[in-house]
């Protein structure tokens, strides 16, 4: 096959057009990235100037109160509240989502498919949605302003979803082989944890990785239900860098970097199982 056949030329377009898009889908982080290590003025300059002049961690230091104009923000709590928020959100729905999905796949019971239609359509509600319903609740059970609180809204977003994903994979591991496990000696919790948890093992993981980003960048709720430090996540803290008549968007990119940062660094590290998860899911019947 000659170099300038149809069918190289088709596939140099293909890449060619997917680098590109790739470049203008990333453009706004990498941009955010850049404005984290130059002054406002340069943030603010007309023409805009892509490169900074002198690049510089000045803005990390300010925000975490190590420079010489210091910014009160407490960013060393909001990550906590993050991580705490988003690490317990993904566990209790990985419980829940591995049970529930299990149960869709194995079990059979009454209004199965109704049970199943219902969780899908309220995952499909916009979270923005919600947030006048769930802060009159929440003011009327004391949770407002508390991690619970988040806790408890990122649970029931992220199990319709886990339920989805691991249903769809537990279909996919023969019965039969919990069955020979059993007739082997093994009970059923120990064959489920031996034989069929491991086949399924990267669809939960894909589960636990989206759980994870949801809880870790929601900003709409979070903003509405939660009031002081003690409870804020790091997207709500974005906007303690916003005042009246400025905008401090030197500190708020600095702070938007420890925000994605995480997330790079944890796609990154499980983008195999990632991969997987999301390949055989797609394969599932």
């Amino acid at each position: 096959m000659k170099l300038g056949s149809p069918v190289h030329l088709r596939g140099f377009a293909t890449w060619s057009g997917t680098f590109l898009l790739m470049g203008v889908i990333c453009l706004p982080g990498i941009w955010v990235m850049i404005s984290a290590i130059r002054p406002t003025r340069e943030i603010l300059a007309r023409p805009p100037i892509w490169w900074p002049e002198d690049p510089s961690w000045a803005n990390f230091a300010r925000i975490f109160g190590l420079g010489d104009t210091l910014v009160g923000i407490p960013v060393h709590t909001y990550f906590w509240n993050s991580l705490v928020v988003s690490l317990t959100s993904t566990i209790v729905a990985l419980v829940i989502g591995m049970a529930g999905g299990y149960a869709f796949a194995r079990y059979r019971f009454r209004f199965k498919n109704a049970w199943f239609l219902g969780l899908m359509l309220f995952r499909a509600v916009p979270g923005i949605a919600l947030s006048l319903p769930l802060f009159i609740l929440w003011s009327w059970f004391g949770l407002i302003d508390t991690p619970l609180g988040l806790i408890l809204v990122y649970v029931a977003l992220n199990v319709p979803f886990t339920i989805w994903l691991t249903d769809g994979f537990f279909r996919l591991v023969p019965p039969s082989l919990s069955e020979a496990a059993q007739m082997d000696g093994c009970t059923p919790w120990q064959a489920f944890w031996k034989i069929e948890f491991p086949l399924a093992r990267p669809g939960i993981a894909a589960a636990g990785i989206f759980a994870f980003l949801t809880s870790w960048n929601e900003f709409a709720l979070a903003s509405h239900l939660t009031r002081s430090t003690d409870s804020k996540t790091l997207p709500v803290g974005l906007m303690d860098f916003t005042a009246q008549f400025t905008i401090d968007w030197a500190g708020m990119c600095a702070m938007a970097v420890i925000i994605i940062v995480p997330t790079l660094i944890l796609t990154f590290f499980v983008q195999k199982h990632l991969i997987s998860g999301l390949t055989l899911g797609a394969m599932k019947g």
